[in-house]
């Protein structure tokens, strides 16, 4: 459903990415799990088409949107959800008017239709008490909730995550955690989760590529990301630094296999 194949991307003398690659079956929720601040989020952007590679190829859902046309990179962008960090959410709307927005600005729905469907996903969010609230009225999580509810009633068939748990107490991550693979059990929809938490990667990953100096260097379920021996993968569960030469043997051997 997404592949990466060998992607480069460089802004200014910062090489972000380094021969980036993974792969994303239909129905998968792929987790790309690392440190804060080393780019992950860039990976999204790729996918979205908001931003090109130097080198190698995207694809989505069978299109390689890298190298396409404006009128198939939107058609592309139409079965693809963003779910930003901070939900997004607009102020001056209510939590339903934030809703129905992008059904009100991309879709040929009526206004019942509409109303109906936003209804539905933010019953699924338990959020319908909170509809006609604004934002500045409900909480971080609440606001998370809403913007999943937003995402859903797009129905789309991709749902990028950006650092959903970020800037969350540990009882609202565990919430949304939760609401994250319920999402994906009840719907199926394709999914990449971009985060550095360990607890929401292993409870909603399917597979989980760990992000370390521009590449996934490590993929694996989350059992086999915890029982691996990769000096890298140890080192980042364990909370420490990665030496560069235990980097560079790390990722040799994982070449090799």
């Amino acid at each position: 459903m997404i592949r990466l194949e060998n992607v480069y991307k460089r802004f200014g003398s910062l090489e972000v990415l380094k021969g980036y690659s993974l792969h994303v079956r239909k129905g998968e929720t792929f987790v790309v799990l690392g440190r804060s601040g080393i780019g992950k989020s860039v990976t999204l952007k790729h996918i979205v088409g908001s931003l090109s590679p130097d080198k190698g190829e995207v694809w989505v859902d069978g299109n390689e949107i890298s190298r396409t046309d404006r009128k198939t990179l939107f058609a592309v962008r139409k079965k693809v959800a963003y779910l930003f960090q901070s939900g997004a959410l607009i102020n001056w709307m209510t939590v339903r008017e934030n809703v129905e927005l992008p059904l009100r600005e991309h879709s040929k729905l009526s206004d019942e239709k509409i109303r109906a469907r936003a209804e539905e996903k933010l019953s699924l969010m338990e959020m319908l008490d909170a509809m006609d609230k604004y934002p500045s009225e409900i909480s971080g999580g609440m606001k998370k909730r809403a913007a999943l509810a937003r995402v859903l009633a797009q129905e789309p068939k991709i749902i990028l995550y950006d650092e959903p748990t970020a800037g969350l107490d540990p009882v609202m991550t565990n919430n949304v955690t939760r609401l994250i693979r319920t999402v994906q059990q009840k719907t199926g929809i394709t999914s990449i989760v971009v985060t550095h938490h360990l607890e929401c990667a292993f409870f909603v990953g399917d597979k989980v590529g760990i992000h370390h100096d521009g590449r996934i260097i490590f993929t694996g379920t989350p059992r086999e990301i915890q029982e691996t021996s990769h000096p890298v993968v140890t080192a980042f569960l364990k909370g420490e630094a990665v030496d560069k030469d235990v980097a560079d043997t790390g990722e040799a051997d994982h070449d090799k296999n």
